[in-house]
């Protein structure tokens, strides 16, 4: 199944290729620079969709007692995509800077 952020993502991913080529075909840098940028957002949030469609996956053969708390994570991480990524990144950062001390 597809959240919204994939196919949001995919959709944003296409629209900016399409304005990176219309910016190179009429010379207008400007135009061409935010199509990329609009392809790199767009490619991200795919792969945030992904991600939450395989967490998704996961909760569903998650023992019982555990399926509604990783629901209710999931859901905020649905509402809240960059929110999430920054408490993500926060973590990996702290983990990362844990293990370098050992």
């Amino acid at each position: 199944r597809m959240t919204d952020q994939t196919i949001e993502g995919t959709a944003t991913e296409v629209g900016g290729k399409v304005q990176s080529r219309l910016g190179a075909l009429t010379d207008n840098p400007k135009l061409e620079i935010k199509g990329r940028l609009n392809q790199a957002r767009g490619k991200a949030q795919d792969m945030y969709g992904q991600a939450i469609d395989g967490l998704d996956r996961l909760v569903e053969r998650a023992p019982s007692d555990l399926q509604d708390p990783a629901r209710t994570g999931l859901e905020f991480a649905r509402r809240k995509p960059l929110l999430t990524t920054a408490i993500v990144a926060g973590v990996g950062l702290l983990l990362a800077g844990a293990g370098r001390r050992r």
